[in-house]
């Protein structure tokens, strides 16, 4: 069976397009929602695969629907569909549990290689998100006249980094590594220490930053 997608957005003729440029790649799309109140109902009721959700939604945004439907079921992939290319949107999408952020303007060319991510239980981010974020990184680090400390991490650090970008607990790194779920967290801890990270969504900003994951 294809992968199953609801559309949740409150234009009607968005929803169309995407609509098209999935079934075009033999993707199911099982529902569609114009709210994010509906959004977390259809989630409920059928369980898709991926949702493909816009931020501004009228009644309930995109980010708080999120956040609802991960919380209910964490097996579902969001992506948020957005204008805004700048990192609070971001930080506040990946905190709420969205797996991918595409840019509207680029959704006709990313929109597949995204959900296809998304369903594979990978993150995907519009090319040009990773671009604006490095750009506003380097302007922050020589305005207070830091470095990055990319470098001073140990290559196992760099390996549990991208495994956590990539969405993986620190038991399925602790298998992929064939190490300790207790190693695994002291190389979080010593990550995040020295590039002065505070939780998940800010591994994977980082990760995305330095293109580590795409």
């Amino acid at each position: 069976m294809g992968t199953r997608v609801v559309l949740a957005d409150d234009h009607g003729v968005v929803r169309k397009g995407l609509r098209y440029l999935l079934e075009a790649e033999n993707m199911e799309v099982v529902g569609e929602a114009s709210d994010g109140h509906e959004a977390v109902k259809i989630a409920g009721d059928l369980s898709p695969d991926v949702i493909v959700m816009d931020i501004a939604m009228p009644h309930l945004n995109g980010i708080d629907a999120t956040a609802r439907i991960v919380k209910q079921n964490p097996k579902i992939g969001v992506v948020m569909l957005s204008m805004h290319a700048d990192e609070g949107y971001l930080v506040r999408a990946l905190t709420a549990g969205a797996k991918g952020y595409l840019l509207k303007d680029s959704a006709e060319a990313d929109l597949v290689r995204a959900v296809q991510a998304v369903a594979g239980g990978k993150s995907y981010f519009s090319p040009a998100i990773a671009n604006t974020l490095l750009d506003d990184y380097m302007r922050y680090l020589q305005q207070r006249g830091l470095e990055d400390s990319y470098d001073l991490l140990t290559e196992r650090e760099k390996e549990v980094l991208q495994l956590l970008a990539e969405g993986k607990s620190n038991k399925e790194a602790a298998t992929l590594l064939n190490l300790s779920v207790y190693t695994i967290e002291t190389h979080r801890t010593h990550l995040m220490q020295k590039l002065n990270l505070h939780n998940t969504a800010e591994i994977v900003l980082y990760a995305v930053r330095k293109k580590i994951i795409s």
